[in-house]
């Protein structure tokens, strides 16, 4: 996980040259175990679910003000979707108000000081509202949803009752 993490605070622009220019000459001492950088793509969806394990220890306090919102996350560029491999199976094409992308949604309730309350991670084209009831099944109060639509440039509110 910490491999992965150092990846998106690097300036590679591929986790390939980073893998195997960086980590793999320079960081052995740190990881004596390292795997080929095959291994390790092949290791890589386990990463995201102990991830997601250690999220659910770090939640805030529910405060009676919660906020929901979603975002997406991409895979892979739209161009190389056919020949993605690492999470087949798991991720989906999904459209939002962007366009099309290749990947997974994460979904996220935070409190009126910016603590996570519930997150869940689904594919690209699960709807917005799904995963609202079992991500709030513990939450009391106001429920959220703030959106900006930039091509009109509207503010709007959603309310949902928890």
């Amino acid at each position: 996980m910490t491999i992965v993490i150092a990846f998106h605070g690097s300036s590679y622009r591929t986790f390939k040259d980073f893998y195997t220019l960086h980590v793999l000459p320079g960081w052995r001492g740190a990881f004596p175990n390292l795997v080929s950088y095959t291994r390790f793509v092949e290791l890589m969806p386990w990463c995201l679910m102990l991830l997601c394990c250690f999220l659910h220890t770090r939640t805030g306090e529910i405060t009676g003000i919660s906020f929901i919102d979603s975002t997406p996350i991409n895979v892979c560029h739209n161009c190389r979707a056919h020949a993605h491999k690492v999470f087949k199976g798991l991720v989906k094409w999904g459209k939002n108000s962007v366009g099309w992308h290749f990947g997974f949604k994460l979904h996220l309730i935070i409190n009126d000081c910016g603590e996570l309350l519930a997150f869940k991670l689904t594919p690209a084209n699960v709807d917005d509202r799904k995963p609202v009831p079992d991500m709030t099944k513990d939450l009391i109060g106001k429920l959220l949803r703030i959106f900006i639509h930039c091509m009109y440039c509207q503010v709007g509110v959603e309310h949902f009752q928890t």
